[in-house]
């Protein structure tokens, strides 16, 4: 099946993070076990949602692995103008909700690996689908984990999340928390005998800020990223019942995104150590004033050598001539980290189109991507890979 032709059957999936992906996952399965090739599906601890792992070609051989998530992001409260959950083909684009981010890819993935079904691969084509991407990478950490007790582990990992088919080596890590900040509520007629807690969370949030102008200042730079330095970022801040009431609770969540060579736990730790300091001096209002910090989420950044074996290979089938590093985040990092399988990112189309209404991918960008990944077929029927041999 055409790679388009997928795309418009995986699009007319609503594979918001926040609901099920069985139906898509079931899709592929079917799809897959047509031509002949077996799939493993792990599940989530509900049982609601499931990664996607599959091999082509030898089992007793480690080999090329593609990877891309299913879920995308919500529409609600987006204005589009064409129907999110329909592909619509105008212009030589192909619009709807995760063309870019990141069902494109994963359409051309599949239909690489049904051409691969009929090949004499000597060098398998994995291919891995995951969930809950979009909200920290929080499915194919499971994945990781099958992978890790496997025989073999992938030589090569590509992550098709888009880059206008360049070939990026690296992307920040992130850590994500919530402050949650203890104050005294009160009669806002009486609110200097209380200790708002919204109050307190500003003081915190004013800490965040001289950190992050420590960091842009004096931290680690990255010249291949266009914000270079490690960024601190407040997303969110709830707080308060009622006007007349002195609030007594704040939660702010927070997320430091960090180069390669910046420590996101070490610059938490000054972030602890300031919420202490503003709780300490909240205290002479209400002793019970506090500021804990607890982390809700985190994963690895990206940052395979641009002179690696694994670079060069992938640059060999998309006919780039150079590199880049992305802003967003994606499983790579894990893959990279966990498993010891050099990784990069490379895919059909581009974020600057992603999470936004009237999301597209345009054809030419499916058919470039289509073509890298028929060379990467003929160069797994041509040759038995290894750790050391990838050209």
């Amino acid at each position: 099946m055409d790679s388009i032709r997928i795309l418009e059957k995986l699009i007319a999936f609503p594979t918001v993070s926040r609901d099920s992906n069985l139906d898509l996952i079931g899709f592929v399965a079917d799809m897959l076990d047509e031509h002949g090739i077996a799939c493993q599906l792990i599940r989530s601890e509900d049982g609601h949602k499931a990664n996607l792992f599959a091999t082509i070609g030898p089992t007793d051989a480690s080999g090329i692995m593609l990877s891309g998530h299913t879920d995308v992001v919500p529409v609600d409260g987006q204005n589009w103008t064409l129907p999110p959950f329909e592909m619509t083909e105008r212009d030589g684009k192909l619009y709807g909700r995760g063309a870019a981010d990141m069902k494109g890819f994963v359409a051309c993935a599949l239909a690489a690996c049904l051409r691969a079904s009929k090949m004499p691969l000597r060098t398998p084509l994995h291919l891995a689908l995951s969930y809950d991407e979009e909200i920290g990478c929080i499915g194919v950490r499971s994945l990781v984990d099958m992978l890790r007790a496997a025989p073999q582990r992938p030589l090569l990992c590509i992550v098709g999340e888009p880059t206008d088919m360049r070939v990026a080596t690296g992307h920040k890590g992130k850590l994500a928390a919530r402050a949650i900040c203890k104050g005294r509520e009160g009669h806002s007629a009486l609110a200097p005998l209380a200790l708002n807690a919204i109050h307190l969370g500003c003081d915190f949030v004013a800490a965040l800020r001289r950190e992050q102008d420590r960091l842009a200042r004096d931290g680690a730079r990255d010249g291949d990223y266009d914000i270079a330095y490690t960024t601190v970022h407040v997303g969110r801040m709830n707080a308060g019942v009622a006007l007349n009431i002195v609030p007594n609770l704040c939660h702010i969540d927070f997320e430091i995104r960090n180069v390669a060579a910046d420590d996101p736990h070490g610059i938490l730790e000054r972030l602890r150590a300031e919420a202490v300091r503003v709780a300490v001096e909240a205290s002479t209002i209400a002793p019970e004033a506090a500021i804990d910090i607890d982390v809700t989420n985190t994963y690895p950044g990206l940052d395979t050598p641009v002179s690696s074996q694994a670079v060069a290979f992938v640059k060999s089938l998309t006919g780039a001539n150079d590199t880049i590093k992305v802003a967003f985040g994606t499983e790579g990092g894990l893959f990279s980290r966990d498993l010891g399988t050099p990784t990069v990112v490379c895919g059909p189309g581009s974020m600057a189109q992603g999470h936004k209404p009237d999301e597209f991918v345009s054809v030419e960008q499916m058919r470039r991507c289509d073509d890298m990944l028929e060379k990467l077929l003929k160069r797994l029927a041509d040759h038995r890979f290894t750790e050391k041999k990838f050209l």
